[in-house]
C-alpha cells in the first residue's frame, strides 16, 4: 500500500488530534513537530519530534532529507513566523500545503469586547485605574504588562513563566484546559476580576472563559488574531479543524494512489 510521508507542524489542539487520526492508519508515514516551548508537552501516538528546524532553509532541508510529500500547518493561530515559514518552505519544495484554521471566535449578545490589534495595544486598553486583570495571553506575552504595574494580575499558564516575564504584582495559576464554564466562573469571581486579556485563538478548549465573563458581565480585552499568510502561487488548501485536515489528507492518498497506479 502507498504510504505517503507527513509533516505536522504542530502547536495548537488540532495538530494532536489529527495525529491521534493518523495513528495507525498505514496510508501515512506522518511525524508531528513540536516546538519545544512547553517543557512537558503532550506527546502524541506517532513520531515526532521536538525543536526548531533553523529558520525555512533548515525546514526545507528537513523535508527534502526526509522525503517529505504533504505539509500540515497546525501551529497556533498567533504562531505567526512558523506559519510564514511552513508557507515559504511549501514553495521552496514543491510540497502540497494544508493550513489548519480554527474558526476565530466571535462576540455574541451580552459580551463587553474591547478588540485591539496587539498586545502593546491590550496594555493601553487596560487604562490607568488600576484594576483586577487575569490574564490568558501565553508566556511570551507577559512581559508587555510590566509597563502597567498599578494593576493586579492573576496570570494563569500551563506552566511557570519566568519570574523576570512577571507584571509586579503578579499571581500565578498553573493550569492546563479545558476548562468549564462553572469553574471559569468562580475563577473570576474568587479572584474578583475586573477584565479578562485574552488572543482570539477560536476553539473550545478555552473558550468557557468567554461565557464565563459574558455571565458575570466582566469585559474582556481581545487581541485580534493575524491573517492567514498569503498563499498565491502555492498548491495550498485553508481547514478548519482536525476532521477537514484528515479528509483532505484521504483525498491527497488517493489521488496519489491513482497516479501511480497502486
Amino acid at each position: 500500500m502507498l504510504s505517503l510521508r507527513v509533516l505536522i507542524l504542530g502547536g495548537a489542539g488540532e495538530a494532536s488530534e489529527l495525529a491521534r487520526r493518523l495513528a495507525g492508519d498505514n496510508r501515512f508515514t506522518a511525524t508531528l513537530s513540536l516546538a519545544g516551548r512547553t517543557r512537558a508537552p503532550a506527546l502524541p501516538p506517532i513520531p515526532y519530534r521536538i525543536g526548531g528546524f533553523g529558520g525555512v532553509d533548515g525546514l526545507v532541508r528537513w523535508l527534502c532529507e526526509e522525503r517529505t510529500e504533504l505539509l500540515v500547518c497546525a501551529t497556533h493561530p498567533f504562531a505567526e513566523q512558523m506559519r510564514r515559514h511552513a508557507v515559504e518552505a511549501a514553495q521552496r519544495a514543491a510540497l502540497p500545503l494544508l493550513m489548519v484554521e480554527r474558526p476565530a471566535w466571535e462576540p455574541e449578545q451580552g459580551d463587553a469586547w474591547i478588540e485591539v490589534v496587539d498586545i502593546n495595544a491590550a496594555v493601553d486598553a487596560l487604562g490607568e485605574r488600576p484594576r483586577r486583570v487575569l490574564l490568558t495571553t501565553g508566556q511570551k506575552d507577559l512581559a508587555a504588562f510590566t509597563r502597567a504595574p498599578w494593576h493586579d494580575y492573576v496570570v494563569r499558564s500551563i506552566e511557570p513563566p519566568a519570574s523576570e516575564s512577571l507584571p509586579p504584582k503578579a499571581e500565578l495559576i498553573s493550569a492546563r484546559g479545558p476548562f468549564s464554564e462553572a469553574d471559569e466562573r468562580a475563577l473570576l469571581q474568587a479572584r474578583q476580576i475586573d477584565v479578562l486579556v485574552t488572543k482570539n485563538a477560536g476553539g473550545t478548549a478555552t473558550a468557557a472563559k468567554l461565557a464565563a465573563a459574558r455571565a458575570l458581565g466582566v469585559p474582556v480585552v481581545m487581541v485580534r488574531r493575524p491573517p492567514v499568510p498569503e498563499l498565491d502561487g502555492i498548491e495550498a488548501d485553508v481547514v478548519g479543524d482536525a476532521n477537514a485536515a484528515f479528509a483532505w489528507l484521504e483525498a491527497c492518498h488517493e489521488r496519489a494512489s491513482r497516479l501511480r497506479g497502486v
